[in-house]
């Protein structure tokens, strides 16, 4: 299963956007899909998962409220609101089976959209 990420762009800050990461070659119905993001100059950081099993969401805290994970059959979204200067990176999908406990972990993925460049600025 391949992911592609999309729905990047510019946006002023305040604004919206919202990330698609589609599955090609399968589903994602048995996966686990995390969203992740790489600021300018910073590493890779966790934002948020939904799980395939609960469906329950987790977020990283300076998303929460702002941001939304959701999914369907065969792709994953995140709608973002009230966007900040800070949320500038490159956001990456990413699908796997993470216990609980890991999903902040970058290693136990299985795979990887190419990323999609969000960026705000007035």
């Amino acid at each position: 299963v391949q992911l592609q990420a999309s729905g990047g762009g510019l946006v002023e800050p305040g604004g919206a956007l919202r990330l698609s990461c589609a599955a090609s070659g399968g589903t994602l119905d048995s996966y686990t899909i995390s969203w992740f993001r790489q600021a300018p100059g910073k590493e890779r950081e966790w934002v948020s998962t939904i799980r395939h099993t609960t469906k329950a969401t987790y977020y990283t805290d300076s998303v929460k409220g702002r941001f939304t994970i959701s999914r369907e059959k065969n792709t994953a979204y995140l709608q973002m609101n009230n966007l900040k200067p800070e949320d500038t990176a490159i956001y990456y999908c990413a699908r796997g089976r993470p216990a609980l406990s890991a999903i902040t972990d970058e290693s136990i993925y299985y795979s990887w959209g190419q990323g999609t460049l969000v960026t705000v600025s007035s």
